[in-house]
């Protein structure tokens, strides 16, 4: 009985292990399938995006923006000349006749106050020095002293250190600017990347198409073949049509792989690594956009005459150089300074002569008769100038150039648009209709093909149409200066950016 028993309870553990163990399978296999995502589809690539990545993400921009950094170093190297200066001396006459040592410290401060330097110190000798040695004699406690140097002619209103510091500080202006005309090459190049990837994306799709075409036919001649109502020399020249449509093929795959990789230079990823997008990421449409603005033409010149930053840029080395200008006609003055200064020595007197406040007054003129630096610098700064208003008024008739161009290039974009997106109709409907013929056998597979090349080219030409229209409007609000920034692909496409122009 115990071996019974024994046996019936080893069958009962047996049958509920085995039970145990398919419930446990099942519910993996549920639970597993549970968690088991479908792989997410790569989300889809819109320029938005893509521009957002070059303000945040791409190299040369995040070089560019360093300029502020630069200038904002340069504005601090240059304050360095209200640096307060400070000193100390200590010298000794060990043998001799006369031995004395002393010790002086002092300071020294450029107020930029007229060009006034203020100066003081303390001095303490040592020993007995002859009358000659008046200048460092002192009593027993050391002498301080204090005085201010005043110019009068020269670098009284302007020199070298305060002409520094306010080009230094337009220089800080000046970055913003180059950063912005940077940054507007950077969105043009970025923008031009993702309209080919596009165009090359969706001719890639017409190759498939008309490859797919080409074979599917091939079931259709080998009927008709057998039916007698082909010669096989059809079947070898719609063979050759796929051979050739595979090659076109292979050329399309290509250019779609080449614009991905120049596009990875834009698109990148967290890490800042560049990512050649997936054909899965292509959008379905191109870039939307809305009703293009009234008067405008007048609107982007407007917004353009304040904002193109290459306008800006002249107007701030004109001003630099204006700095100049008065620098140098400030060289041409001669040179007239003004001394004040007060020392008392203290502690016990060691000398007849000193004890009593001493106050010093002084005037020092100096001029170089011929002034050639100065003069030669002035001359050189004015045709300076005239040499930047020269180039800045052409700066203004190339921005309005630039304009009137991208407004004539979006025209015809636009109406060659239309016509190709007609002509792509009219060839496709051809092409359908030679190819419902030849099923009918109506005609021949030449003609087909002649109907599908010609199909062929009018879907290349409408690609061509709208990545030259889309490229043409890009260009057109970036000659006015337009911020990319607030540009959304869910609002009203690419014109909504032209509301900074009434905004401004």
């Amino acid at each position: 009985m115990r071996r019974v028993g024994k046996t019936v309870i080893r069958k009962r553990g047996l049958w509920r292990w085995f039970f145990f163990l398919l419930l446990n399978v099942v519910c993996l296999n549920g639970h597993a399938e549970n968690e088991v995502d479908e792989p997410d589809r790569p989300s889809t690539l819109y320029l938005h995006v893509l521009l957002e990545k070059v303000t945040n993400t791409y190299p040369p921009y995040l070089a560019a923006l360093i300029e502020r950094d630069i200038a904002q170093g340069q504005l601090r190297s240059a304050r360095g000349a209200f640096d307060f200066q400070t000193f100390a001396r200590i010298f000794d006459n060990p043998t001799g006749f006369y031995q004395s040592s002393t010790i002086e410290a002092g300071f020294e401060q450029f107020t930029g106050l007229w060009g006034s330097t203020l100066f003081g110190g303390y001095r303490w000798t040592d020993g007995i020095l002859p009358d000659y040695y008046y200048d460092r004699r002192t009593d027993g406690g050391g002498s301080p002293n204090i005085g201010f140097k005043l110019p009068l002619l020269k670098n009284r209103a302007i020199d070298q250190r305060r002409r520094s510091i306010q080009n230094a500080r337009l220089d800080v202006e000046l970055a913003d600017p180059v950063i912005q005309r940077q940054h507007l090459d950077f969105v043009r190049a970025a923008s031009a990347a993702y309209l080919n990837w596009i165009k090359t994306g969706r001719a890639l799709e017409v190759a498939e198409r008309m490859l797919a075409l080409a074979k599917d036919r091939r079931l259709a001649i080998e009927t008709r073949i057998d039916q007698g109502l082909e010669a096989k020399a059809v079947a070898l020249e719609n063979d050759q049509v796929v051979v050739s449509r595979e090659i076109l093929l292979i050329d399309a795959q290509r250019d779609f792989d080449s614009a991905g990789i120049a596009l990875s230079l834009f698109h990148r990823d967290d890490q800042d690594e560049p990512v050649r997008p997936l054909r899965e990421q292509l959008p379905e449409t191109w870039p939307s956009t809305s009703e293009s603005p009234e008067d405008l033409i007048s609107s982007a010149w407007k917004y353009a005459s304040r904002h193109r930053p290459e306008l800006r840029i002249y107007e701030l080395e004109l001003l630099k150089l204006g700095v100049d200008k008065e620098y140098y006609r400030n060289q041409l003055l001669p040179s007239l300074d003004a001394y004040a200064s007060a020392s008392q020595n203290l502690g016990e007197s060691l000398y007849k002569d000193t004890g009593e406040l001493e106050l010093k007054l002084g005037i020092e003129f100096r001029v170089p008769l011929q002034r050639n630096a100065a003069k030669g610098a002035a001359d050189a700064n004015a045709a300076k100038i005239e040499q930047m208003q020269t180039k800045a008024s052409f700066a203004m008739e190339k921005v309005f150039a630039e304009i009137e161009k991208g407004f004539v290039s979006i025209s015809a974009s636009d109406e060659k648009l239309t016509l190709t997106r007609e002509n792509r109709r009219l060839a496709e409907m051809l092409r359908e209709i030679e190819e419902d013929r030849f099923r009918l056998g109506a005609t021949n597979l030449l003609s087909v093909q002649i109907r599908e090349q010609t199909a062929i080219k009018a879907e290349q030409s409408l690609l061509s149409a709208q990545h030259s229209y889309y490229l043409a409007i890009i260009d057109f609000l970036i000659s006015s200066g337009i911020n990319f920034d607030t540009y959304q692909e869910d609002s009203s496409g690419l014109w909504e950016l032209a509301g900074q122009w009434s905004g401004d």
